[in-house]
């Protein structure tokens, strides 16, 4: 997959760009309603002979239309997206700056400039598509801006038991702790990309050393608690057990933000420094203060065996379903 980065005003020449079928939207989470339009972009790519393209945009337009920090926070990272949407083959991945100046597009200008502009001879969109200046262009109103240069393919939503599945559920679901439903809608489990960094190295003294992670973007993060996770690295996945919070059995003040630590069955390596991938199964509890660091112990023992026992379950599943 060829990426290409534009900022506006961009300086590519139609006479060297192939024919394209482009899938539009932001594709925060590529869940399954986004698979479902960049499939349909593929599909009439193959039908007509042309190349399938995704254009996405970055930052969220809300970010800088808006202010807004809800959209700051993302289900996967541009890096993230980049590598998901390479999976599904598609030809030519668009990465737009969604800058200021980009956003005082007129509709038929952002129609011109980067549709017709980059020779896109089909566009396949979700249903609530929504283009241009404060989002005045949609859908309904694509088939006038086209200038006839172009058709269209409107994707209808994804439901579940009525549910639209959208990165606002997914959204949803990772801040109410319920990672082991995202599997379904993400078609993978929910991930994280960090690296391994110092810390506290309590764990150690208490039996269970922890790898600390920094993550290296501004993901959702789950509530406070423990989770069963598995994490690659050095290009191997390993079960364990994570911690996520604040550690209140060690401090009466709470932290500036959470830490992220894990505590990885059967594994006794120097890791500090090596880039992991962080993948989110199950919640476990809450996190909760102890009285004493022998409670403590006593729970994380408790832990490890639940995501052991889960861990195992989902082998035998998997090997059933096989």
């Amino acid at each position: 997959m060829k990426v290409v980065h534009l900022a506006h005003p961009h300086s590519l020449n139609i006479k060297e760009l192939p024919n394209t079928v482009v899938a539009l939207g932001y594709f925060d989470g590529v869940h399954l309603g986004h698979r479902k339009v960049i499939k349909t972009a593929i599909e009439k790519a193959k039908e007509y002979g042309y190349k399938s393209a995704v254009m996405t945009f970055y930052p969220h337009p809300s970010v800088i239309l808006r202010k807004s920090t809800e959209h700051a926070e993302c289900i996967t990272s541009i890096h993230d997206k980049e590598q998901e949407i390479s999976k599904l083959g598609i030809d030519i991945l668009y990465i737009v700056e969604f800058s200021p100046t980009f956003a005082e597009l007129l509709p038929q200008q952002f129609v011109d400039q980067y549709i017709i502009g980059l020779n896109v001879k089909h566009v396949v969109a979700g249903f609530d598509y929504t283009y241009g200046r404060l989002g005045k262009g949609t859908m309904e109103t694509l088939p006038f801006h086209s200038r006839k240069q172009f058709t269209q393919t409107i994707v209808d939503k994804v439901v579940d038991n009525d549910i639209k599945i959208s990165s606002t559920l997914i959204r949803d679901l990772i801040k109410n702790g319920e990672v082991s439903r995202l599997k379904y809608y993400l078609c993978r489990y929910y991930q994280m990309v960090g690296t391994v960094i110092d810390g506290e190295k309590r764990g150690r003294t208490i039996g269970f050393p922890t790898a600390n992670i920094e993550l290296a973007s501004n993901y959702i993060l789950p509530p406070t608690g423990v989770y069963a996770v598995k994490i690659l690295v050095k290009k191997n996945w390993y079960n364990g057990v994570l911690n996520i919070g604040y550690k209140p059995t060690f401090h009466d003040k709470s932290p500036e933000k959470p830490s992220i630590e894990i505590h990885i069955f059967s594994f006794n390596e120097f890791i500090y420094g090596e880039d992991i991938v962080l993948e989110w199964h199950l919640r476990l509890r809450a996190e909760q203060k102890f009285q004493s660091v022998q409670e403590l112990i006593a729970q994380i023992e408790r832990d490890k065996q639940e995501a052991l026992h889960y861990f195992e379950e989902s082998r035998i599943k998997n090997l059933q379903i096989d």
